[in-house]
């Protein structure tokens, strides 16, 4: 690899625990742009990119569902650059009238407006019915009660000819819920976004093509007190925006093991991304407990380790993380925030060894004979 060569690069923020940077509507997008400057091949996921109102497309940047991560970063799925996804779109029926009517216009808007593919539309036999929990540790999470509903839309959406898909289901109102409120004035924890992950994760694991999910909700009443980091959910009438764009482009998932039935193995995986292309992973201290980390960990990637608070603590010292290769700080790199990850990347992609940046610079020693 010279040194000009993309470093393909994970960046990871979980879903539903509140990071400072990453917790909030798509309040981690100017990270994850800095980060595909330095890398010129980020892979990420939509909790990052999906900014409610607002979104960034950027050539760099993949947008991989988590499940679908998961499966990446332990070498069972590939990544298929594309130029254009079909997005199909699936409606709760559990949407009222006017708030159905709301995102399809704002469908009709990205074609319109942003020359997105999107179609067809399917509406489910009847409302999923979404519930909202948190966990002992403050994280969101929550359950779908007509899963088997939900996954039949999404197949006729499939066998229509979607090649990827965007969920909108009704969520229940909390606007006069504490942890709303909390979570407008940047104090709190996105309530829903747990559960859109298991519902994402729920599509992808049956369907294996992108799929991300837009709450449908009716616009809250104005909040004088608002966090910037939470004003792209305040601007418009839905969340669908973002996702469609980030949808539009999302690499196709390759099976592992479809590719042993295929002719010209050799030369397709040359064109696919996979996990031996990974130079680096950036991922909150708290949040190193996930299935795509420790994947990466067993493989010796670069973990950049980023201080970015959440209600999560699973970090490097309970997890033993220093020691895992035997040699201590050999993989594992730390940054006070994403500027810092951005410039670790850099020196990775262009061969510069940490040590050198930092004081003081040890003096080599001689290894003993035994």
């Amino acid at each position: 690899m010279t040194n000009s060569e993309p470093l393909p690069t994970l960046m990871i923020i979980p879903t539903g625990i509140g990071c400072n940077v990453g917790g909030y509507a798509g309040d981690a997008i100017p990270a994850a742009r800095l980060l595909a400057s330095a890398s010129e091949c980020l892979i990420t996921h939509p909790n990052v990119m999906n900014g409610g109102s607002l979104y960034w497309s950027d050539t760099f940047i993949h947008y991989v569902e988590g499940y679908s991560l998961n499966l990446f970063a332990a070498g069972e799925v590939f990544l298929k650059p594309v130029r254009q996804q079909k997005v199909g779109l699936l409606l709760d029926a559990g949407l009222e009238s006017d708030l159905k009517k709301r995102h399809l216009q704002v469908a009709d808007g990205c074609v319109a407006s942003l020359g997105l593919d999107i179609g067809p539309v399917i509406i489910t036999e009847r409302a999923i019915r979404i519930n909202l929990k948190k966990g002992l540790s403050g994280s969101s999470w929550g359950n779908i009660e007509e899963p088997d509903v939900l996954l039949r839309g999404a197949e006729k959406l499939k066998k229509a000819g979607a090649t990827a898909i965007a969920v909108i289901t009704r969520f229940p109102d909390d606007s006069e819920e504490l942890e709303t409120k909390l979570y407008r004035q940047g104090k709190g924890v996105d309530i829903i976004a747990g559960v859109e992950a298991v519902i994402s994760h729920f599509l992808v694991k049956h369907l294996l093509i992108p799929c991300a999910h837009a709450p449908g909700l009716p616009p809250l009443p104005i909040d004088y007190d608002l966090d910037p980091r939470t004003s792209g959910e305040e601007i418009g009438y839905t969340f669908l925006q973002s996702v469609l764009v980030g949808l539009s482009r999302a690499p196709d998932l390759i099976c592992k093991s479809a590719m042993k039935t295929k002719e010209n193995t050799f030369l397709q995986v040359k064109t696919l991304l996979s996990n031996r292309d990974l130079g680096a992973v950036v991922v909150p201290q708290g949040a190193l407990g996930g299935e795509a980390v420790l994947s990466c960990i067993e493989r010796f990637i670069p973990l950049i380790i980023v201080s970015n608070p959440g209600v999560l603590n699973v970090n490097s010292t309970k997890m033993r993380i220093d020691y895992i290769s035997g040699d201590k700080n050999k993989n594992i790199l730390y940054a006070e925030n994403y500027v810092e990850a951005a410039g670790l990347i850099t020196a990775l992609r262009h061969g510069i060894n940490i040590k050198s940046l930092r004081r003081p610079i040890d003096c080599l020693k001689e290894m003993n004979n035994e």
